[in-house]
Order: C-alpha cells, then structure tokens, then sequence
C-alpha cells in the first residue's frame, strides 16, 4: 500500500498550499504557499493520504468559497479487495489552543467510529483562526463499502478521516478492527475544509461548522417532514394512555403518606411487564419514584396538570397533583431533601425461575439516586444538589407557572437557605453533601452542575426580590464561566458515574492528552447554557447572552444534523450524551428543546427554531405507535408480542452500546416514563403554553 500526496487543482492555489504527488511507496505532504492575506494561507501545512489497494485515486477539489473548499478522493478497483486501513491525514500550519472532536480516542488504537457521527467534525482553533474537517456526509448517506472513522491527535498535530472496522470498547469507545473489505468498483471519501479568521468565529468555533451542516443535511431533511410528520398530539395521547391505562397496573404507583393520598408513574419498566408478555413479569430495577435531574417525576407531572387543564381531564389532573403531594412530602433535614422514594425487593423462585419483585409500599423508603462515586446503595447515596436544585426549581416553575401553592414556594425558599450556606468561597457549590454531617465530599466540588443551582437562585431572585438570591447566583455563575466554558471541563455525575464509567479513576478534572480535551457530557452544557440565559434576562448583560450562544452551540454538536443510512429509526433533531457513549436520541432531547427555540425567538435565528422543533419531534421517535410504523417495526421485530396496549411504550435512547442493525439491534427493552414518553409528552405540553405559534406546527 503506497501514500500519496493530494494534488489540489489550480483553482485552488490561491487559498490552499497545493498537493504534490510522491513517488511510489511514499507520504503525500502538501507544502505551504499563497497571500498571506488570504484566509487558508498557513491553516494547512501538510495532506497525506493512503493508496486503496494500488489505486492512486482521482482527486476533485471544488472551492465553495474563499472559507469553505470540498475534497473528494475516487478509488476504481478492478477486483475486490481487502485492507485493514485507510486514511488521510491533515496537519494544520499552526499549534491549535483548541480541539473538539465527537468521540474520545485516548490512544492510537482507538477512533470515532462513524457510529456517533452525529454533526460530525474536526474542529481546532488558535487566537487567529478556526480550521474544521468535516466528512462529506453526501457519500455517507447512499452508503459506504466501509465504515467512516475520525480521529484528532492533538499531540501530533493530525486530523484524520478513514475507513476500516470497528469493534466497541469498554462503554463505549471505538477500536480498530481488521477484515475490512470493498467490492470491485468505485469507493469515494470526500470532506469539507472550513477556515476562517472571523472574530466571532473564534470566540464561537461551533458555529459555522453547525450551520453548514444544518444548511446542507439538516434543513431539507427537516423541510421535509423529519423526523416525524403530522401533529405530536397522537403521541401525548398514546403517553397518557399508556401510563394511566394499558400499562396502568406496572406504571402508576399510589399509597398512603402521612395521612395523605399521593402517588406517581414508577421509575422503570421493561417489556416483561407488558400486558402481551407471555412470560412472568422480571422487574428491572428496584421499584422507586425519582426526583432527580434525570427522572423527575414533578417534571412529568407538570406536564400531565397542562395536558389535563387543556382538556379538561379531572381524572389527570388528580394524578398531577398526588404527585406534587408526594414531592412535598419528602422529609427535608436541615433544609435538605431526599432524592427518591422506593420499596424492599425480593428475589423469588417460580417454577425453578428467579424473578425481582417488589415487597409493596407498605416498606417504603426514603434515598438518593445511586449514580454517583461513592455507593451504588440508594439507602446509602449521598444528597446531591444538583438533584435538589432541579426540584426546587421545578416546584418554583410550578407555584409560578400552574398553581400559586404556597407548600412549594415555602419548600424551596427553605432549600435555598441552605443551598447558600454551603456556597464555597470560589463561587462553586458542591456536589454531594455526606447524609449525616451534611458536609461536601470530594466529588465534582467545582463542577458545571453548579449552573443549575444558577437558574434555580435567579429563578427565586425573579419572585422574591431578595438581592442575596441574585448574588449568589452570579458569583456561582462567573465561577462557571471563568473555570469549565474556555476549558471545555462539561463533567457531571453522569460523565463518570452512570453506565458509561471510562475515566472514573484517572480523568476527573483532567483532560485525555492525545485529544486536548475533558471527558464531556452534554447535560452539564445544557445546564450552563440556560443559566447563562437566564442571567442575561434578569440582568441585561449582553455578555452572558454571547457565552450562552456560544455554550449552546456546544451542544448542539451532540445533535443530530443529518439521517445515516445505518440508523434505522429516524434521527434528526436527536442528542446524543457524551464524547464515550453511544445513544442517539437520547431523552434528554426533550428538556433541551425549549431552551433551544428561547434562544432561537431572542437572536431571530430560524436555524435554532428548526432544531427546537426537530429535537421536540425526536422526543417520540422511539415510541411504539401506529403514526410511528419506522420504530414499530424495529420494535416488533425485537418483541414480535407489541400489540395495540403497548402504544406508548418508549426507550430512552437507540443505539446506546455502539452498535444498530436492521434486525432491531439498538432497541433497548425498557421504559422510563419520567425519562422518556412522559417527559417528551411534558416538553410538548410546555412548548404549547409558552410558544403558541409553534402549537401551529406541532398539533
């Protein structure tokens, strides 16, 4: 196998530094020339790229302005053939302060398999330029002999785009795998190269690349109906439905608390306690109710107290209200609270079967959520605040927004007293307060999980007037803006602690060294971009509104921008979670999408509008129903049993261990009301009452 240079037409000599062909056997280097003045001159020193089989490949270079150049290679095989690897790497004319890439690819050995090409780029940036590679996903999508891969080695200065196979490693990072083959024919690669000196470009290197890509793949999927065609109506009512009829007996939980009547939607369940389940029910995880930043059953419930005052359902409305019964309801030591309630479990023998089973709320009890460093016992799990603020929140949203019950506001004004003493003197809250002595531990202590505690206070400043609320928050805040945003440092609970644990042990608060970048989780992003938001309605400082575009369009990176042909379910419009996991229209979609159409209304931005629209779509994608015939039969060809009281049933994300396939691969086998139909039916519910114009679109 020889490497060959790029030889880039003359055309093009005035942006780019020329490719020039290398002797049999040899790299293919491009040497840097051109005015200085011009845009790419130096962004590009060297382009190598390998021979597939014995082809040299035909190259075509099309300048699509003096920011942006297309690059495509076509090899012609006269037989089949096998090889390992290809690739072709780009070493910038200059030592990038700034890396970004999807995935994290800690050694040579590993790449960003195009399983997570999402709104798939490359992107560096020093205080002078911006330069992102971005795969042409034209090609991607009719179909590629093999898989595409990323990779950004930020100590060797190389940007990388190839081909060979994957396997998935730990959860979930890509590794090189041999056997890749291609049939006889032509194989293409192509990229875009975008390059740009613009101020605001490298204050928000996101931007441009997620415009291209919006404009080019996400915009005439969107315009034409993606992800989901029709009113979401049809969906809300197969949520409702679902929960508080056909699945009514595993999904609503009641009792009696304190004299009092409440009840929610239970955390989780999976197809065995389906009503068409010909087998015995296996309960998945032990039976609790959450109020946590994930699984908020007050989040959900808000919704439900929208839906049923639209339509007038006393029925639901009740339901709405045992559940803020029940939030209230949690004992709240020192001003502190509980992030869940749960019951025994049992594992019982039948028919020579061990099954997990609940032992019933007459053996509840109160803990919090186990995803954290310390114990995956929720008896034992530490109070965390993010957990809190998020409720207290949701309780102040609700006193404003539904009902002014003075039990929520004077529950979370106790909270927040606490919260402030526990403000350390850098600004940061804590993560985690020890169940005893109510004192921080060691974990995430200057953290982005911060920002929500941010929104929270500005949330309480806005119906207090206590000017202590809002000093508090912007002193959190600037902490925020001066330690995690320049570096990229989005770590949270979820980053380390929930399904995908690579790096627990050794990266907390470092960055991988070979990507110059942290291990990310968006949720912390989202965190961070609304509380920017916020602070910049409540005060007016256009500062925080730049930095909150800027945040947004992080995480907007994490959305999907295109429809890949190995997807089989559509994807436009939906997250993903991390730069080392899998999922795909993620839940969280659903929570992300009104703060994306604020941002869109207050920049006039349409680009924005069609992304809070697509991820609110995205939302119902993975649910099984008649108006969704994609999923359903993904979903019945993994559970051939789904029937017509399974309509509502939906998983929180598709593709979660790195891997889909035609037959169903992907699925998963459970739902999280608060995680999934009832907090995309709670998103759609909101969006409604505070964009009524959008009502238009969606209904």
């Amino acid at each position: 196998m020889e490497q060959l240079f790029l030889i880039i037409s003359a055309s093009l000599l005035l942006l780019l530094p020329p490719f020039k062909g290398a002797a049999a056997g040899g790299k293919a280097m491009v040497e840097p020339v051109g005015a200085s003045s011009l845009p790419f001159d130096g962004a590009v020193s060297e382009m190598i790229y390998d021979e597939l089989g014995n082809e040299a490949g035909v190259q075509t270079v099309t300048v699509i302005s003096p920011e942006l150049v297309h690059l495509k290679l076509a090899f012609k095989l006269d037989r089949p053939l096998r090889q390992d690897d290809w690739r072709m790497t780009l070493m910038p004319g200059f030592t990038p302060s700034f890396h970004w890439a999807p995935h994290l690819t800690p050694t040579p050995h590993h790449i960003i398999d195009q399983h997570v090409f999402r709104s798939p780029a490359l992107i560096v940036a020093d205080e002078r330029q911006v330069l992102a590679l971005i795969p042409d996903l034209d090609i991607m999508r009719v179909g590629t002999p093999v898989r595409w891969y990323l990779d950004m080695d930020a100590e060797q200065n190389q940007l990388i785009l190839g081909m060979c196979n994957s396997s998935v490693d730990d959860h979930v990072l890509f590794r090189r795998a041999p056997g890749a083959s291609y049939p006889e024919g032509v194989v293409e690669v192509g990229f875009y190269l975008l390059c740009t000196t613009a101020e605001e470009a490298i204050e928000n290197p996101f931007r441009k690349p997620l415009e291209f890509m919006w404009s080019r793949w996400g915009n005439p999927l969107y315009r034409n109906g993606n992800p989901l065609e029709g009113s979401l109506e049809p969906y809300v009512k197969h949520t409702y439905n679902w929960a508080f009829n056909g699945w009514y007996n595993a999904v609503w939980q009641e009792f009696t608390l304190n004299g009092r009547r409440v009840g929610a939607p239970v955390f989780i369940v999976n197809v065995t306690q389906s009503p068409n389940y010909p087998g015995r029910v296996n309960e998945r995880e032990f039976r609790s109710i959450w109020n946590q930043a994930w699984f908020s059953s007050l989040r959900s419930a808000s919704g439900l107290y929208r839906y049923a005052r639209r339509t007038g359902n006393d029925r639901l409305m009740e339901k709405a209200r045992m559940t803020k019964d029940l939030a209230l309801s949690f004992p709240q030591p020192d001003g502190f609270f509980y992030g869940l309630i749960a019951t025994e479990m049992e594992e019982v023998e039948e028919e020579g079967k061990k099954y997990n089973r609940s032992k019933g709320w007459d053996t509840y009890y109160w803990g919090n959520s186990n995803r954290n460093p310390y114990s995956w016992n929720p008896r034992e799990a530490p109070f965390h605040i993010l957990d809190m603020s998020w409720t207290a929140l949701l309780m102040l949203r609700w006193y404003d927004e539904l009902e002014q019950d003075q039990r929520l506001f004077r529950y979370a004004e106790t909270y927040a007293a606490a919260l402030m003493k526990k403000q350390l003197p850098n600004g940061f809250f804590p993560g985690w307060l020890d169940l005893n002595t109510l004192q921080p531990i060691h974990h995430l202590n200057d953290s982005p999980e911060t920002s929500l505690s941010v929104t929270f206070l500005l949330k309480l400043y806005e119906l207090t007037g206590k000017q202590d609320y809002r000093t508090a928050s912007l002193k959190a805040l600037d902490a925020v803006i001066r330690e995690v945003i320049p570096a990229g440092r989005w770590e949270d609970f979820e980053t380390y602690w929930s399904c995908s644990r690579y790096g627990a042990d050794h990266l907390v608060g470092k960055k991988v060294i070979r990507n110059n970048m942290h291990k990310q989780n968006n949720f912390s992003i989202f965190w961070t971009a609304e509380a920017l938001l916020e602070a910049y309605r409540i005060t007016g400082v256009k500062y925080y509104l730049s930095l909150g575009e800027r945040t947004l369009d992080e995480l907007l990176m994490t959305q999907a921008s295109w429809q890949p042909p190995y997807m089989y379910v559509n994807v436009l419009g939906g997250f993903g979670v991390m730069n080392g996991d899998g999922e795909w229209n993620d839940s969280r979609q659903s929570l992300f999408a009104e703060l994306i159409l604020r941002y869109g209304a207050l920049l006039e931005r349409e680009e924005y509008r069609e992304r809070g629209i697509a991820a609110l779509k995205a939302s119902f994608v993975m649910m099984y129903a008649p108006e969704n015939p994609v999923t359903s039969r993904q979903w019945e060809k993994v559970y051939p049993f789904f029937g017509e009281a399974d309509y509502g049933f939906t998983m929180e994300n598709y593709g979660h261990g790195g891997r889909t396939s035609p037959e169903g691969e992907g699925m998963g086998e459970f739902t999280i009301y608060d995680w999934g139909n009832g907090a995309a039916a709670e998103a759609y519910n909101r969006i409604l009452d505070h964009f009524p114009e959008i009502g238009k679109i969606i209904r």
